[in-house]
């Protein structure tokens, strides 16, 4: 009878071994790709909003309006993804009137690599508007309206893929 309590203490050890090592292997590339996932979206998302704010200042001086300098636009998106995610590569820049589209893509090595790929591709894709101005600040702002003048600074606006950000062009 004592032979056989040993023998089931062995095989839920070994059972054990055999059961947690793949969910806890399969836990740490789970959070690998996820915070990559959550880096690659927010680079992406923030360099669609720097690309907008890119003026074309020639077209603005020239009184055809506010339009985005499309060379502009592609050099902020590469620094950007640069500093912020510098495995990530631009898929593409569109630019299409006062809009920017982003699309980016990244490619995730596993840590553990327990499943048949050792690697996982992650794409992301935002887009950001420039809008030209406003007469009066936003009561979103923290600050006193009494600090601002109507000097007619842009508003930039992103959204997403995964979320709906609104951020402010410095003019």
């Amino acid at each position: 009878m004592r032979a056989q309590l040993g023998q089931v203490m062995s095989f839920v050890a070994v059972a054990l071994a055999v059961v947690l090592v793949p969910v806890a292997a399969f836990a740490v590339d789970a959070v690998t790709v996820s915070a990559a996932e959550a880096v690659l979206q927010a680079a992406t998302a923030e360099a669609a909003v720097e690309a907008a704010q890119q003026v074309d200042t020639t077209a603005l001086r020239a009184a055809r309006g506010i339009s985005i300098d499309i060379a502009a636009a592609r050099r902020v998106v590469r620094d950007v993804l640069a500093a912020e995610a510098p495995a990530a590569s631009v898929s593409s820049v569109t630019v299409s009137g006062a809009t920017v589209t982003v699309a980016t893509g990244e490619v995730v090595r596993l840590p553990f690599g327990i499943f048949p790929a050792r690697a996982v591709r992650l794409d992301a894709l935002a887009s950001a508007r420039l809008s030209g101005g406003y007469d009066k600040p936003s009561s979103r702002l923290p600050l006193p309206t009494s600090t601002f003048s109507s000097s007619g600074s842009g508003i930039s606006s992103v959204a997403s893929s995964s979320r709906h950000r609104l951020g402010w062009m410095n003019g």
